[in-house]
């Protein structure tokens, strides 16, 4: 299962509240792999890269010995989706495509609250990964792109969330997970 969406949105939060009720499902986390690249800040493209197609062969594993992954990344471009997609495919496994939605102020809201207040070193490195990339006014044009990523994917299914009501987004996630 991919959980997409803007940076902040809540992937990992809700993606562990899943993983917490489902025994021996991955938490997949990308840039948590990157992170344990050497100087991969100073090198961010490749290391992302590297990451995804680690994370990749992970993932393939854990699908092959018949368990559910749960990847929680941010995907503003087509082609890891489509990476995700195929693994999927190739192995045999359904693939559970979700987006993450609110408006983009509260994006860039919850954003800059966590940045102020990061809690992991994850929450860290997306904002030094977006000062990098050009800073808070980056976050827009991000969400615009996550929008068209899921304008190409009519089978995505949609979470909206509201910052405070985490509980109420995570029981929205399981009813679309289940059809309901």
């Amino acid at each position: 299962m991919l959980i997409n969406g803007a940076p902040g949105s809540g992937k990992s939060t809700l993606g562990q509240m899943y993983v917490d009720e489902h025994p021996l499902v991955l938490a997949l986390d990308i840039d948590v792999i990157r992170a344990m690249l050497g100087r991969w800040l100073d090198y961010p493209v490749e290391a992302g890269l590297l990451a995804r197609r680690m994370a990749l062969e992970i993932a393939r594993v854990h699908l092959r010995a018949g368990r559910d992954v749960l990847v929680p990344q941010f995907l503003g471009r087509l082609e890891f989706v489509l990476e995700l997609e195929h693994l999927c495919r190739d192995v045999g496994a359904e693939f559970v495509e979700v987006v993450l939605l609110s408006s983009p102020q509260d994006v860039v809201d919850r954003f800059v609250r966590r940045s102020v207040h990061p809690e992991t070193s994850v929450h860290r490195d997306a904002q030094a990964l977006l000062q990098r990339s050009g800073g808070i006014g980056e976050l827009p044009q991000m969400y615009d792109r996550l929008l068209q990523v899921v304008a190409s994917r009519p089978r995505t299914l949609t979470v909206t969330t509201v910052d405070g009501q985490v509980d109420r987004a995570y029981r929205d996630l399981l009813a679309q997970i289940n059809g309901e």
